[in-house]
């Protein structure tokens, strides 16, 4: 079950990846066709394009159809979409402080490899914080383990991240 949660994960961060044009905010056959539109069929049929032809890994590998690879990735999708196909799995681990489920939260909120073992401590040690009743929302644990985080001098970098 853990597997499928983080193919799922990693699936959604991809596909957002491509609906963002990889390479430049320009790059791509799709991102050409479809210049100047907008909505999303639109987007969907640019990242499909582009997907569909390998033709912007073409263009970051030689630098042409407008690619280019000089900047930093980002991503500007939320945290919340995988905290909440997730909720039971991390409960589970954050109570316990450790397993998969924290790890994928700790790298979906930005936590550096260093500080993952520190996150988990701070993240179970703040358990009834975060999980504050049963029924508690993937806005709510989010909400909840920002403010933990930001209480945390080795850790309050990442909730300005999230």
């Amino acid at each position: 079950m853990k597997r499928i949660l983080l193919g799922t994960l990693l699936a959604t961060v991809s596909l957002g990846a491509l609906a963002d044009a990889p390479g430049s905010d320009g790059c791509g056959w799709g991102q050409m066709l479809f210049k100047g539109q907008r909505g999303t069929a639109t987007h969907v049929l640019a990242a499909t394009t582009n997907g569909s032809s390998g033709n912007n890994t073409f263009g970051m590998t030689t630098g042409t159809n407008g690619c280019h690879t000089n900047g930093a990735l980002t991503y500007g999708g939320k945290p919340m979409i995988v905290v909440s196909g997730m909720m039971d799995e991390l409960s589970e681990d954050m109570a316990k402080g450790n397993g998969e489920a924290l790890t994928t939260y700790a790298v979906v909120l930005g936590v550096k490899p260093e500080d993952r073992a520190h996150f988990a401590e701070v993240t179970h040690e703040h358990f009834a914080q975060i999980f504050t009743k049963s029924d508690v929302t993937a806005e709510d644990v989010l909400a909840n383990t920002q403010a933990v985080l930001k209480q945390d001098a080795r850790l309050a970098k990442y909730a300005d991240q999230a």
